[in-house]
């Protein structure tokens, strides 16, 4: 049976990205993102919001570009693999902690300060493997029909008999 670890997270980071790079040259980005929902409480009536805080960690390419580009407030777009470890603190105590992996990052929100034309290029989407999100295979220009097509009196016209080669995609 196949199994599926998938996060999607859109949320406004709580903090810069703090990057470092390890002994094999890999680059690493740690940041927080602060996820809320609101809810009726039963008793009182009123509005509740609950927050809650999603460590996230990018590497390679994908922590380049959220070093530069990501600060804290920015809503971002985020998709992973959830791990869970544990480490011993300072005091010895030992904890758990989770974490997501991302393997994909859009920026999310107006481009201020990004020092380029809003609604250029790629719309601030990143993934962690660049091939991945290559230009589409270039189309054939005209690609034969597979049969003759009946006789314009044999079919009911809908007016767009004529749009075939006119649709830009």
């Amino acid at each position: 049976m196949a199994s599926v670890n998938k996060v999607i997270l859109v949320g406004n980071c709580g903090r810069d990205p703090e990057i470092r790079y390890l002994p094999s040259g890999q680059a690493v980005a740690n940041v927080s993102v602060a996820t809320s929902s609101r809810r009726k409480d039963k008793n009182t009536g009123e509005m509740v919001e609950d927050t809650q805080w999603h460590r996230v960690t990018f590497f390679d390419r994908l922590a380049e570009i959220a070093g530069e580009y990501v600060k804290k407030g920015r809503p971002i777009y985020v998709e992973g693999r959830l791990t869970y470890r544990k480490y011993t603190d300072k005091d010895g105590i030992e904890k758990n902690a989770t974490d997501i992996i991302a393997t994909e990052l859009q920026l999310l929100g107006g481009r201020e300060g990004m020092g380029g034309p809003a609604g250029g290029g790629d719309e601030g989407g990143y993934d962690s493997a660049p091939p991945r999100r290559a230009a589409p295979a270039p189309r054939p220009a005209a690609a034969p029909a597979p049969r003759q097509a009946p006789a314009p009196a044999a079919r009911a016209s809908s007016g767009f008999d004529d749009m075939d080669d006119d649709i830009p995609f």
